[in-house]
């Protein structure tokens, strides 16, 4: 009603009755009331809660087709750490990494006996000092075993080396392996049937002297060896001369002999005069 009113309000006077009659039935259609229909409730079948399901598992799946972080997606990408570079890349191929691994094992043997004299050269009294010591027995078929395995290795007074044998028939074999042994200022004594006992004296200029030049040995094989292991390798990879490969092979070659002679430098500051 507050409508019609302003309606009818603005119109003016003058104005027509036809005029006002329209007016007057448009604001009444205007206004008419509609009629509300009445609320009922729908419930959703069976079947149609399983369509609504398939659809949703279909929109997920597309949604993960264009997510670039789903498992999907994840497993086309390619990993770059893994890839290397064409400067680092290894042309020689397998015979390569073979070489490399032998000559690690060479190297890593040199170390190890170097570490036993240097033990020695220092004054250090320890099973350690017999570990090159190798026992033939008579069924051993000439091969020889370790002294762990016929005898503990004690140290009394921090001086001198205990041996007991687990057997009596094996006390002399013992002895004549660590006089094979050739090692440095040792000399078996034997105490009973069962028992040797090797004095330790202290180090001198000349027993360090000796100890050097045993290492100084030791490292001219190994490098004998790691220059045999690559030519080795050369002749089975069959790589044509003045190639890539072969310069490759030089650089490993020489990599390892590097370390050979870095680490008997090391034991000669160990073994000099001067300590």
């Amino acid at each position: 009603m507050s409508l019609l009113r302003t309606v009818v309000r603005h119109v003016p006077l003058s104005s027509s009755p036809q005029l006002k009659h329209s007016i007057l039935h448009q604001s009444h259609l205007t206004w008419r009331p509609i009629l509300l229909s009445p609320q009922t409730r729908h419930y959703a079948s069976k079947k149609d809660n399983k369509k609504d399901s398939k659809k949703d598992k279909k929109r997920d799946n597309k949604n993960d087709d264009t997510n670039p972080t789903s498992p999907r997606e994840s497993r086309r990408t390619v990993n770059t750490d893994t890839l290397i570079p064409g400067s680092k890349r290894i042309l020689a191929g397998e015979e390569y990494f073979k070489a490399e691994e032998k000559m690690k094992g060479v190297l890593d043997r040199f170390k190890k006996e170097v570490a036993e004299l240097e033990t020695r050269a220092s004054g250090r009294v320890t099973p350690a000092v017999l570990a090159p010591v190798r026992v033939v027995l008579p069924h051993s078929e000439g091969k020889g075993v370790r002294l762990e395995e016929v005898a503990t290795v004690g140290v009394r007074e921090g001086t001198t080396l205990i041996i007991t044998v687990f057997e009596e028939s094996s006390l002399k074999f013992v002895e004549q392996a660590i006089y094979a042994a050739k090692l440095p200022s040792i000399v078996p004594q034997k105490v009973d049937n069962q028992t040797i006992k090797v004095p330790m004296p202290k180090p001198t200029v000349e027993a360090r002297q000796a100890l050097f030049t045993t290492a100084q040995r030791k490292a001219e094989d190994c490098r004998s060896h790691i220059r045999k292991q690559q030519q080795l390798s050369v002749k089975k990879g069959a790589y044509e001369k003045h190639s890539q490969e072969l310069d490759e092979f030089k650089q490993l070659t020489d990599r390892f002999i590097g370390d050979i002679d870095k680490v008997l430098a090391d034991f000669k500051k160990v073994a000099s005069p001067s300590k």
